[in-house]
């Protein structure tokens, strides 16, 4: 067993984080809300950088700590992270490479629950129950994710659409939700696109790990495997088209009201759809190099739909 000493060192922290997976998610997702909201909108910057920072800290502790902190700790106790090839994927490491221990992952983890409901029930108790809500369903994305007895994480389209989905549907409309008086078309048509294709990145993310899912006890079934068990290996891409064919379809809605954004967010998909067909998903590196280039490609997505509104 590792010293305890250890377990709270920067290095660990910083792994456990994985702050690049944060920042083109939530992060980005967050921006695509923000720019509108500066360039088409009269509100006070002290009134946009007081709550756009309450959502920032939100995504670090629920996205970065409490999310990484359970799926670790689930898949190590199933064994996919420990078969794991992965390069961005097969959770953190910091288990595998003996940074923290599984122990100090579950106190890291019950506290954050603990302390993240706290802050709920003093949003709530403030008035503030817009930020209460938003708590509540990104610890339930979280929890729902990784363990028993939802584990969605482990069951093929329920782990992004029950789990995933929600918290950045949620957190992509905190900011038009908190302060216009609507949630306007603009604003729902951002969040669709932008939580869509973040389920579409984890999917790729997926697929150099499918092996060791399968190797999992319980056996990690996520949507890769899945459509792996029925089409064969080449089924291993489907999930991605699958999800990027529905952002193809949001970009067709969008175009009505706003074909510049439109036709941007199309160019976008299109190159995204090429290298995920070119890719070859046996070779973890090039599936890394792929992958890395879909979180860039979703950071120019949200900033694309939030400068043209």
């Amino acid at each position: 067993m590792i010293p305890a000493q250890t377990a709270f060192s920067l290095k660990g922290i910083g792994m456990l984080l994985r702050l690049v997976a944060v920042v083109f998610s939530s992060v980005a997702t967050i921006l695509s809300m923000l720019l509108p909201l500066i360039f088409y909108y009269q509100i006070s910057w002290l009134t946009l950088v007081a709550n756009t920072s309450v959502l920032l800290v939100g995504a670090i502790l629920i996205h970065g700590v409490l999310t990484h902190v359970l799926n670790d700790i689930a898949d190590h106790q199933s064994g996919t992270d420990q078969y794991s090839p992965g390069i961005l994927s097969g959770g953190s490491r910091v288990i595998q490479t003996n940074t923290m221990t599984l122990t100090m992952l579950k106190q890291i983890g019950t506290l954050m629950s603990v302390f993240l409901i706290f802050i709920a029930i003093l949003f709530t108790v403030f008035g503030y129950l817009e930020f209460a809500i938003l708590t509540i369903v990104g610890i339930w994305g979280a929890v729902s994710y990784s363990l028993k007895p939802f584990q969605f994480a482990y069951i093929p389209f329920i782990g992004e659409w029950f789990s995933l989905f929600p918290t950045m549907l949620a957190i992509a409309i905190a900011l038009p939700w908190i302060l216009l008086e609507s949630i306007p078309v603009w604003a729902w048509q951002n969040a669709f696109v932008n939580a869509v294709w973040c389920m579409g990145w984890v999917m790729v993310h997926h697929i150099p790990d499918r092996h060791a899912d399968q190797k999992a006890k319980p056996m990690k079934r996520t949507s890769v495997v899945w459509a792996v068990e029925r089409m064969g290996t080449k089924g291993a891409k489907f999930p991605v088209l699958l999800y990027f064919m529905i952002a193809g379809l949001l970009i067709i809605w969008i175009a009505f009201t706003r074909p510049v954004a439109a036709t941007g967010v199309g160019i976008i998909l299109v190159y995204a759809i090429w290298i995920v067909l070119r890719v070859n998903g046996e070779d973890v590196e090039e599936l890394t190099t792929v992958e890395k280039q879909l979180l860039l490609l979703a950071l120019a997505i949200a900033i694309w739909l939030g400068i043209f509104v």
